[in-house]
C-alpha cells in the first residue's frame, strides 16, 4: 500500500498532509491526509458530476476542501513566509482542515461548502486554539458565502473568493 501512495504522490496524483501535533516526533506517528490533487479526476472517481452537485450540494464538500488545499500548496510555492501545511484531528474525531505553521504561529483553515455559517463550524478551529494557546494566530473558515465576519477573538468567516485576495497582497 505505501508503495502506491509514493507512486501517486511521485506522479503529482495526491498530495500527503502530515498530522499537527505540538511534539514534531508525534507527527510521524498520527496518520496523514491523503488529498487528490486533481478535483476534476476526484469528482470521476466518486461518481460526481454537475446535476447530482446542483440536487445535493453536500457532495461538493470534499470536492471543495481539496480544491482550497492545492490553491494554498500553490501559493506557499511563491510565498516568502514559507508555512509548513499541515491537517489537525482530534482523537474524538474533531477535526481542522489545513494548519500552516510559520516558526511557532499557528494559522488554521476550514473549508465549508455551505453558504451560511454558524458557531458550529468554528469547533474544531476552537479546540486547536485551546490546545495551542499563544501559537494560535488565526483561525479561518473559508465559506461559499460573500461576507467576511468575525467569530471572536483571532476567527473569522471569509469567502472562498478571499484565497486570491489574500494572496495577491501577501
Amino acid at each position: 500500500m505505501r508503495r502506491y501512495l509514493a507512486l501517486l504522490e511521485t506522479t503529482f496524483l495526491t498530495h500527503t498532509l502530515p498530522a499537527w501535533a505540538a511534539n514534531v516526533g508525534k507527527r510521524l506517528t498520527k496518520a496523514p491526509k491523503v488529498l487528490l490533487t486533481d478535483t476534476g479526476l476526484m469528482a470521476h472517481l466518486l461518481g460526481v458530476d454537475a446535476a447530482q452537485l446542483a440536487k445535493d450540494p453536500t457532495r461538493a464538500g470534499p470536492l471543495l476542501e481539496s480544491f482550497v488545499a492545492m490553491e494554498i500548496r500553490k501559493q506557499v510555492g511563491w510565498s516568502k513566509a514559507t508555512p509548513i501545511l499541515l491537517h489537525f484531528r482530534t482523537s474524538a474525531g474533531h477535526e481542522v482542515d489545513l494548519v500552516m505553521e510559520v516558526g511557532t504561529r499557528l494559522v488554521a483553515i476550514e473549508v465549508k461548502a455551505a453558504a451560511t455559517i454558524n458557531e458550529h463550524d468554528f469547533r474544531g478551529l476552537r479546540l486547536l486554539a485551546e490546545a495551542t494557546g499563544k501559537r494560535f494566530h488565526r483561525g479561518i473558515v473559508l465559506y461559499a458565502g460573500s461576507q467576511s465576519l468575525p467569530f471572536g477573538p483571532k476567527l473569522y468567516a471569509m469567502p472562498i473568493s478571499a484565497l486570491w485576495r489574500l494572496g495577491a497582497t501577501a
